[in-house]
């Protein structure tokens, strides 16, 4: 990617955090390739149109995460009827699954000052007695990308500075994934449709023996909200993933990470 000038760079990759400048984790993350994110691209027709359904794809889960956050902490909000089903599923989930969240770590800003990286954690929660980060994803899978993200979180909330300067109630000991979607489930074969960004796509459910419906003789029902979180207990492997790929996107942007003073010129 390029980029005009410093300011530039530094705004587009990073947070500026107590007067020092740290690279944003899902930024690095941006280094590594992505299969899921191919195979959609070869799936569309052009790349423009792969481009414009990526791009609402993001709005979409933007506005979700934007409405969860301020349901998480107990604010009135609007929701459009298009995300009524997602956000009619979280509500059910807050009521049933016993969840606490901690209000004073929604959408909270958090760095490694020994790693240098910073993210914004979309919430620290405890649930079977243990403390650990919350993510939450509109997708319909779990990508084992979100276990390196999550990783660089809870490897930065885990450094005694950090714990102490966000004054966290207790040691960061796991981390969950919430998964959010939405769509429209056959009455006849199970197959489920779902819409984002401007795309339908079928996944046939093929469960029980049942035959999977011609696509023209589905019959759909109402769109429905799913939620499902998911721990990931072991995360030794995926911080040193993180770092690893860190360390590729600093020799990837070595030009402009010299230039800010991040990185100590080789020359």
């Amino acid at each position: 990617m390029r980029y005009q000038n410093i300011e530039n760079f530094k705004e587009t990759c990073g947070y500026e955090i107590n007067g020092v400048w740290y690279p944003r984790v899902t930024r690095i993350l941006e280094i590594k390739n992505k299969p899921a994110l191919e195979m959609f691209f070869k799936e569309m027709d052009s790349y423009s149109s792969a481009e414009e359904v990526k791009n609402k794809s993001a709005v979409e889960g933007s506005l979700i995460h934007e409405i969860v956050g301020k349901l998480l902490l107990g604010e009135k909000t609007e929701i459009p009827e298009r995300i009524r089903p997602a956000i009619d599923a979280v509500n059910e989930f807050r009521e049933t699954w016993g969840v606490v969240f901690h209000p004073d770590f929604i959408e909270r800003r958090v760095w490694s000052a020994r790693q240098r990286y910073a993210g914004t954690v979309d919430a620290l929660a405890s649930f079977g007695g243990k403390f650990g980060v919350l993510d939450i994803k509109t997708s319909a899978y779990f990508y084992s990308d979100y276990n390196l993200q999550t990783a660089a979180y809870v490897n930065a909330l885990q450094e005694f500075e950090i714990r102490r300067a966000l004054a966290l109630p207790r040691e960061i000991e796991t981390r969950w994934i919430l998964r959010i979607d939405q769509q429209k489930i056959c009455r006849k074969c199970g197959a489920k449709l779902r819409e984002k960004g401007g795309r339908s796509k079928i996944r046939n459910g093929k469960s029980n023996g049942v035959p999977v419906c011609p696509e023209s003789e589905h019959e759909w029902g109402d769109l429905t909200g799913e939620v499902e979180l998911k721990e990931f207990p072991y995360f030794y492997d995926d911080i040193k993933a993180f770092l690893a790929a860190k360390t590729l996107w600093e020799w990837e942007n070595d030009y402009w990470l010299r230039r800010i003073g991040y990185l100590k010129s080789r020359f």
